[in-house]
């Protein structure tokens, strides 16, 4: 008998706790989304930023709603457990294979390493892309990104292409509210299917990072990137307002979804550790005062990073994430992004582990 969502995601985050085996940090979880957390110092509150889906609040079921997504979860983060929840999809891919990851920003930042990647990565014959970056940094030509992509292990492990090095192509975007166009890396249609690998944890502008902004953003070539930043008014720069780039970022996402047969050449996978507030383009990231959870994977990015959302608001330690996701009003992105259709933020949680 199919157990509820809401006893699966706390006894998943029991067992993430001993295989995390972090101390909590002091003090309670937050009791309600909804209420007012605190602030930031960089950031003041934005209001309305709560998430539909929190533990109290997920719809217990025997059986899942017709329009329920599955998210596929294991508390063992290591080669072996990627492998298995990639293996829960019951995904075949087809053609050319691109595994979408992030490089890392020199020195410290969090990424993915390719001890962690490289196994899953070499089973489906894939291809790690990547776009340059927007700002000045290690990755912000392709020629200083592949040194980074050398130094941090990557093409050992496979080929790497960084997908804007010759520029930009466009997608379409289907009822956007923002964006008429996405652009992309110009070897995105090189790929007939996409493995999209991301780290969650906590992002200095949109709140949190996890599938939808690595899909996003992170598949955007330099202009595009600057183009989801300002809510589609600009090629350039990052300044524009706070809830077009959020809603950008899930019209993005919708237009490479669509892209590849509307969904069905991608799929997703979130690995929750070293869990700072800071994302992976941070090359001295504040340190994690959160315990490591788990993989998580779907064919449903939306229902994807609300379980990861869920799993952050339901561990003791993790206010920290909890401020910075409800200070940036992180949610909007997922919120607007299942309005157009990318997603949905109800899911069934499945483990893996037994």
């Amino acid at each position: 008998m199919m157990r509820s969502n809401l006893t699966i995601l706390m006894s998943l985050i029991l067992t993430a706790s001993l295989f995390g085996g972090c101390a909590e940090a002091g003090g309670s979880p937050p009791t309600s989304p909804s209420g007012t957390t605190g602030n930031t110092p960089e950031s003041p509150a934005i209001e309305n930023s709560a998430p539909a889906n929190t533990p109290e609040s997920v719809t217990s079921a025997e059986v899942p709603a017709p329009d329920e997504s599955v998210v596929y979860m294991t508390a063992n983060i290591s080669p072996e457990g990627l492998m298995a929840v990639y293996e829960a999809l019951d995904w075949t891919p087809e053609g050319n294979v691109a595994v979408k990851i992030t490089t890392g920003e020199p020195p410290n930042s969090n990424y993915l390493s390719p001890d962690l990647t490289g196994e899953l990565t070499r089973h489906v014959n894939g291809t790690f892309v990547e776009c340059n970056t927007a700002y000045g940094s290690s990755r912000a030509s392709a020629a200083m990104h592949m040194q980074v992509a050398e130094d941090h292990g990557f093409t050992a492990v496979a080929g790497v292409d960084i997908q804007d090095a010759k520029g930009s192509m466009t997608l379409p975007v289907k009822g956007g509210t923002h964006l008429t166009e996405n652009f992309v890396g110009a070897s995105f249609a090189d790929y007939d299917s996409y493995l999209v690998l991301s780290h969650f944890k906590g992002h200095a502008m949109a709140g949190f990072g996890g599938a939808v902004k690595n899909i996003s953003i992170g598949l955007a070539s330099r202009e595009g990137k600057s183009w989801i930043h300002t809510g589609g008014t600009r090629r350039s720069g990052f300044s524009g307002e706070q809830g077009a780039f959020l809603e950008s970022m899930g019209e993005a996402g919708k237009a490479v979804s669509d892209a590849l047969n509307n969904g069905g050449n991608i799929v997703y996978i979130n690995v929750m550790n070293r869990l700072s507030v800071d994302c992976d383009c941070n090359g001295n990231p504040a340190e994690p005062d959160m315990h490591d959870v788990g993989i998580l994977a779907s064919s449903d990015p939306v229902a994807l990073d609300q379980a990861c959302v869920d799993l952050v608001y339901a561990a003791a330690d993790g206010q920290s994430l909890v401020r910075r996701i409800e200070s940036r009003n992180g949610l909007l992105t997922l919120e607007h992004a299942e309005e157009i259709g990318l997603g949905n933020r109800t899911y069934e949680m499945v483990s893996i582990d037994g």
